[in-house]
């Protein structure tokens, strides 16, 4: 299993360092020591530690379909001329960019600061895993 150091643990999850401590001091989460004596975490253990603290918005749309991605956030920014439009969402830590029409823009009544739901069905996505984790 991969063993992820404290710091990167609190980035992946977005929280302090303190905070991972604190859960290892609870028992939330089993820490070891890599070869270099830095104190680590499982890699599965963290990941089911993240999905069991995930908090996910209420989507507003009431909307129903085949698409799972759903990501509820806020209009950032609207960059539109007469036929179409750059929105920008940001969806917890996320930042989600859509081309859409300016009529759609229009018809959704967005504007800066508004909730909105990014619906994302795609029959390709990558996953790339970072430089030196294998």
């Amino acid at each position: 299993m991969p063993q992820i150091r404290i710091k990167d643990a609190a980035l992946y999850l977005g929280v302090s360092d303190d905070t991972v401590r604190r859960w290892i001091d609870a028992g939330t989460l089993t820490s070891s020591q890599d070869g270099s004596g830095r104190t680590v975490v499982d890699g599965l253990e963290l990941a089911q530690l993240a999905k069991q603290n995930a908090v996910l918005p209420p989507d507003p749309s009431g909307s129903t379909g085949s698409a799972r991605n759903r990501f509820v956030g806020l209009v950032t920014d609207i960059v539109a001329d007469r036929v179409m439009a750059q929105v920008e969402l940001q969806c917890g830590p996320h930042r989600v960019v859509s081309l859409i029409s300016s009529e759609a823009v229009r018809e959704l009544g967005l504007e800066l600061g508004s909730v909105a739901v990014a619906v994302v069905k795609a029959t390709n996505v990558m996953v790339e895993a970072p430089a030196g984790s294998r």
